[in-house]
């Protein structure tokens, strides 16, 4: 019985955990990396093929991303998940292969310009991604599930995006059983649209995430819809556009939860029936897995709108761009305006065709709404950046740049001590810190050690834990990365060794078929080994 990590760990971004146990092997979350990468991770202990399962916490791409990926190198299992979030992953995950096809195909078109022969490719599939859309196993919050002999898992409300949850696993080998709790992304109290985290009353194990774990919030709840509104009202005098980058899923939501209410009370002055437009493909979609999920996720302030047939999320004026001609036209058309588009951190997507066409004009606004990783453009030009690259352009920053402050799907400090302190009726023997820069896991670790009395512990990837006895089996090293070509660019020989370890899995387990069957797989296998070493 034992838990390994692998990703996530003293970073933000990339979350993987691994359990051994009750003989399956079990992926909690496997994320994509974001922004920049400071620490290389340990590989998975097994190939793929050998995953029987994959817990997943949400939606997002940092936690969700490599799904894909483990199934193009063979992953068959199931992967579960909450109700809300196979909805999301189904659009999400798709949206991720697109976007890395589409910029493979950019980048290989410009590589045969310049006759550079070292071509790139995807990560994944629009293919492999939905065949792993069909693993999904959907789940109910707050039930019990027998995945197998010895394992059972619940989901709880964790209140960070829609679907969301913490995931309780109780293992049980030769009559000992052990709890391990696993918090995903803590969610920021009193958000539009979505329940408070929900806490979990015992554990023997909890895996903690740490985002925000060297912050606090503002103690009074800033009035998001009058900030909002008072940007929107300096920028249209101007004569400006506002463009918002926001993450499809969640943030975009809650922005137009905001702008539906000041519409509704006539608070921009100047331009009362101002256009908003929602420009991705990705949001729109998300848009109405929200209003399809309402009864199960909503808080009680907009399940009252919607009992009153008032969709929390819509208004006049809402214009939804799908097309790439519906995008461009946004930029041709001079009336002010706002732009709501992702990715969030400006890394990706639509966005950043906006902000060529925005940032570098005086009377715009460029928005930010959400947390900007270390390294991504959005944090480069929050942190002051007076020229940023798109599209291999040098553009200007000359735009006005806002943020609407303590907006963010993540509990703070206090947050996320209130949380941990829910568990009365047993304490955690031991809390992992994970998932936050590398000095805020540490500094948030000691912190939850010296004024809370609990036994914690921040592991680097590699770092291996023996869940009987609660001893650290392997202590990880923070190893620096490496510079790498690109996150997209895939070695084509570490697929043809992840197809070989797929082989290998279907030989292990081949012992149910019939000799004859064994003996035609066999021919094959010899047949493919002459063609290729001719």
């Amino acid at each position: 019985m034992r838990l390994k990590f692998i990703g996530a760990d003293h970073e933000v971004t990339g979350s993987c955990h691994f359990i051994e146990a009750c003989g399956k092997n079990i992926l909690v979350d496997y994320g994509m990396e974001q922004g920049k990468d400071y620490f290389e991770n340990v590989p998975l202990p097994v190939s793929a093929p050998e995953i029987d399962y994959v817990f997943l916490t949400h939606a997002h791409v940092d936690h969700s991303g490599n799904l894909p990926l483990l199934y193009a190198k063979g992953f068959r299992g199931k992967i579960y998940a909450t109700e809300a979030t196979v909805d999301l992953c189904d659009i999400m995950l798709r949206d991720c292969a697109h976007i890395q096809m589409q910029e493979a195909e950019w980048r290989n078109r410009k590589a045969k310009r310049t006759k550079d022969l070292d071509l790139m490719e995807p990560s994944y599939t629009m293919e492999d991604a939905e065949k792993t859309i069909k693993c999904f196993v959907p789940c109910e919050y707050n039930k019990e599930i027998e995945i197998c002999e010895g394992v059972k898992i619940r989901f709880t409300d964790i209140g960070h995006l829609l679907g969301s949850a913490s995931i309780e696993v109780w293992l049980t080998e030769k009559n000992v059983t052990k709890k391990i709790v696993f918090s995903g992304d803590i969610g920021n109290k009193h958000q539009p649209l979505i329940r408070d985290p929900q806490k979990t009353p015992d554990a023997d194990y909890v895996v903690m995430e740490s985002t925000y774990g060297d912050r606090l919030h503002s103690e009074t709840r800033p009035d998001y819809i009058k900030e909002l509104a008072e940007i929107l009202e300096r920028t249209f005098k101007r004569g400006g556009n506002v463009v918002i980058p926001s993450f499809a899923v969640g943030r975009t939501q809650e922005m137009l939860y905001f702008i539906r209410k000041i519409k509704k009370d006539g608070l921009v002055k100047s331009l009362p029936n101002f256009p908003v437009f929602v420009d991705s493909p990705l949001a729109v979609e998300a848009t109405e897995i929200f209003r399809a999920n309402q009864s199960d996720c909503y808080d009680e302030e907009a399940m009252e709108l919607v009992k009153n047939h008032i969709n929390p999320i819509t208004f006049p004026g809402l214009n939804l761009a799908i097309t790439t001609e519906e995008s461009r036209a946004i930029n041709e058309d001079p009336e002010p305006k706002v732009i709501i588009s992702a990715s969030g951190m400006c890394e990706a997507g639509r966005i950043r065709h906006h902000l060529k066409h925005n940032l570098w004009r005086e009377d715009c606004t460029i928005l930010f709404v959400g947390y900007q990783s270390i390294g991504t453009t959005g944090r480069a030009i929050i942190d002051g950046a007076e020229q940023v690259k798109l599209f291999g352009e040098t553009i200007d920053v000359k735009a006005d740049i806002c943020k609407l402050e303590g907006l963010s799907g993540h509990a703070d400090k206090n947050g996320l001590v209130e949380w941990i302190d829910g568990f009365t009726t047993k304490r955690p023997k031991k809390v992992f810190i994970v998932h936050g820069e590398d000095s805020v896991c540490t500094s948030f670790a000691e912190y939850l050690r010296k004024e809370h009395g609990y036994d914690t512990y921040a592991p680097y990837s590699g770092t291996e834990v023996d869940l009987i006895s609660g001893n650290i089996l392997v202590e990880g090293k923070p190893v620096p990365v490496k510079k790498k070509e690109g996150a997209l660019v895939s070695d084509v020989y570490a697929r043809l060794k992840a197809a070989g370890a797929r082989l290998m899995g279907i030989i292990a387990r081949s012992e149910g078929m019939t000799n004859k069957d064994k003996a035609k797989f066999a021919d094959q296998i010899n047949s493919l080994c002459d063609k290729w070493s001719k």
